[in-house]
């Protein structure tokens, strides 16, 4: 059987580097790109040990002939768009370039697969902040989008986009929309990183204190590394489809903080404190999931709860 090549456009983010480990595993050749390849660090994948195995390609994805150009050069079987800004806090402050960095990039992507002259699969990263809060009721994969951030915009139009290419050009594309999931790679600007490593400095004697926003949002968290296999299934399929990835539950922004407390022998109470600077100007409440579709057309489901998630990040953060 013929090697499959893969093309991760956005691979040195926490997916990006995931997905490039899981696919190598299953013998994929691997190209990734970044805006710029050659002054790239590529942190997250020297982390993973496979920096040197995966091809290395510098694409702008709002700029058309840069993407064809990546695509031409790595003539994917397989393309998945991670690229973006990721932040929802930080939409807020750079709502323009967070809406076009995700529609213009699966525009660029999605004209590009359509006019080369060979056949490619496209996963495309949505999110759970396009469908906004829906009042405590679990979202499912016809549940009407309804974003409240920049960010969550910038993904149902992305979203949207995939949709009507699948349609009217039969592109064999589809959307995950992935609910939050974490790990030891993301950044320290996501709340629940934050909440990690000062939480251990704390317990290494540091007096500081965790400083949060709103800690009565809900969310559904899960295991990162799990969520790459469902991006790979979507793409194994003899249809196109849209599946929504969590976990199936719901936890509070303050269960997280007390698992990560409780795990290091300390209580949150004594070295939490709120402050409203860090409250957004709108902030869903509640994000709870239906994840039945994946189960029963992928046979996908998460293995690793809440408590499993603190552990494992806790575990790995403790080896810096």
């Amino acid at each position: 059987m013929n090697q499959k090549t893969a093309l991760i456009c956005g691979v040195s983010g926490q997916d990006g580097a995931y997905l490039a480990q899981f696919l190598l595993d299953k013998s994929y050749q691997v190209y990734g790109t970044s805006r710029d390849a050659q002054g790239s660090s590529f942190r997250n994948l020297k982390t993973l040990g496979i920096r040197d195995q995966v091809h290395l390609l510098s694409m702008d994805p709002e700029d058309f002939r840069s993407v064809l150009v990546a695509i031409r050069k790595s003539r994917p079987d397989e393309l998945y768009f991670l690229a973006g800004q990721s932040s929802v806090g930080l939409s807020f402050e750079q709502p323009a370039e967070t809406i076009k960095s995700f529609t213009i990039g699966i525009l660029n992507v999605l004209e590009a697969s359509r006019m080369v002259d060979f056949p490619i699969k496209v996963y495309h990263a949505g999110s759970s902040e396009a469908f906004g809060d829906t009042n405590g009721v679990a979202a499912t994969e016809e549940t009407p989008f309804k974003p409240r951030s920049p960010y969550g915009l910038a993904k149902a139009s992305s979203t949207w986009l995939v949709d009507n290419y699948r349609e009217a050009y039969k592109i064999f594309a589809c959307t995950g929309i992935l609910f939050n999931h974490e790990s030891p790679l993301r950044p320290e600007r996501f709340v629940t990183q934050k909440i990690i490593q000062t939480a251990k400095r704390i317990a290494k004697g540091s007096d500081e204190k965790l400083v949060l926003g709103r800690m009565d949002i809900s969310r559904d968290w899960g295991w990162a590394p799990e969520y790459v296999k469902a991006m790979w299934l979507m793409l194994q399929q003899d249809k196109a489809e849209d599946y929504i990835i969590a976990t199936g539950h719901t936890h509070s922004l303050n269960d997280f903080v007390e698992l990560t407390f409780d795990s290091l022998g300390l209580q949150a109470r004594d070295h939490v404190k709120q402050s409203k600077e860090l409250m957004r100007p709108t902030d869903l409440l509640i994000s709870k999931a239906d994840p039945s579709k994946s189960r029963k057309k992928l046979g996908w489901a998460a293995n690793y709860a809440l408590k499993e998630v603190v552990q494992e990040m806790l575990k790995d953060a403790a080896k810096d």
